[in-house]
């Protein structure tokens, strides 16, 4: 390895550390988002010809670690306890938006299935960011052995569409929910400290260098490793074809298994911790990517994604008026399905209920821990 190569290297680690600092400090970083800037970065710097060569192993090594790394660290945040102790709408809003996702990702299979090159694992992918975001998305890529520029596609396509749901949402969202589904009844108690705490927990990194933060982290990325190592092994147990799927879904169910554990779960950010890895794993896949086949749009894969999302939003507003669920309920359960927790105290801001912060989270944490088992199953079955 020559001073180019490292010097990329620590590129890749520290400039999602400046977009993170960026993000807390300028509001159009914060709009445009850590993931998405990343995305971008990645983009002009892959594509300017400036790379040494050779670096494409080194790409290749990063991108297929960061993900398995990354996953047990969000997954040890998971409360499952907390999520049974939610009001019965937003435990079943949670249910209904996952069961919407599901309908319209495979309906929109078959619709477009044969215009679009291996659809079902574009299927498993859309199943993963509609549940969980980036992560499940990135985790489901990694699962299924998507192609990188296919991965980048369907990543701004759904970052363009979800931008415009974000606008509606914004302006005249709730006023057009409650045509349709009754007010959220306010629960006459003060629940502003258990809100802030949540939005802290999942959403600001403020204070994560401090030593009695760090080093437990630090023993918690640790862990993550372990799993990954013995999910590694564990998956030559499996038929070799399915053995990339396997580690995914070991790694999974040993992070989930292990946020039952107190000590671990009461590690401090260590969901922050694993979203910043997913930054490295976007800075390094987009500078995999050609920008030259980007440009070449598949409307048929445009229009899919269009589907999952606003689709699967439209049918989970049908099914809650059924069963009377509100209508702040039911737009904090989707953006957070649909753009992922980090979304929920914005648009909890942009519909004035501060109330439903908690809800959204426990719904948006709990598509994390489905949703890659969603995704690789509903794809698989698909194929």
């Amino acid at each position: 390895m020559d001073i180019q190569h490292i010097f990329l290297i620590v590129f890749f680690v520290t400039a999602p550390i400046i977009i993170i600092i960026l993000e807390k400090h300028y509001t159009i970083v914060k709009k445009v988002g850590s993931v998405m800037a990343c995305y971008g970065l990645g983009i002009i710097i892959g594509n300017m010809g400036i790379l040494p060569e050779g670096v494409e192993k080194y790409q290749i090594l990063i991108s297929e670690i960061t993900i398995p790394l990354a996953l047990p660290l969000i997954l040890f945040s998971l409360n499952v306890k907390k999520w049974f102790s939610m009001a019965g709408e937003a435990m079943l809003s949670l249910v209904i938006g996952l069961g919407t996702v599901i309908i319209m990702v495979v309906a929109g299979y078959y619709f477009f299935g044969d215009q679009i090159e291996n659809s079902w694992k574009i299927s498993g992918m859309l199943i993963g960011i509609y549940t969980g975001g980036t992560p499940n998305m990135a985790a489901i890529k990694t699962a299924l052995g998507v192609d990188h520029e296919i991965y980048i596609m369907t990543h701004t396509y759904e970052v363009f569409l979800g931008s415009i749901y974000l606008i509606f949402i914004f302006t005249i969202g709730q006023r057009v929910f409650l045509l349709f589904l009754p007010p959220f009844k306010k629960a006459g108690i003060d629940n502003s400290k258990m809100n802030t705490e949540a939005e802290d927990e999942y959403g600001s990194y403020d204070g994560i260098l401090k030593k009695r933060t760090f080093l437990p982290l630090i023993i918690a990325f640790l862990i993550s490793s372990a799993i990954v190592v013995i999910s590694y092994f564990l998956s030559k147990l499996f038929p070799k074809e399915f053995q990339t799927a396997a580690i995914i879904l070991l790694i999974t169910t040993f992070g989930i298994a292990l946020s039952f554990v107190t000590k671990i779960n009461e590690i401090k950010k260590t969901y922050q911790g694993g979203m910043y890895i997913i930054l490295i794993f976007c800075l390094v896949v987009a500078s995999m990517a050609d920008i030259k086949q980007l440009v070449n749009i598949s409307f048929s894969l445009f229009w899919y994604v269009g589907v999952a999302m606003f689709g699967s939003h439209i049918l989970h507003v049908f099914i809650a008026r059924f069963f009377k669920i509100d209508a702040d309920t039911v737009i904090i359960s989707g953006s957070a399905l649909i753009c992922s927790p980090p979304f929920v105290p914005v648009v909890a801001g942009a519909i004035k209920n501060r109330e439903v912060i908690l809800t959204g989270l426990v719904v948006g944490i709990a598509g994390y821990a489905v949703g890659n088992y969603l995704g690789v199953l509903i794809a698989y079955i698909l194929k």
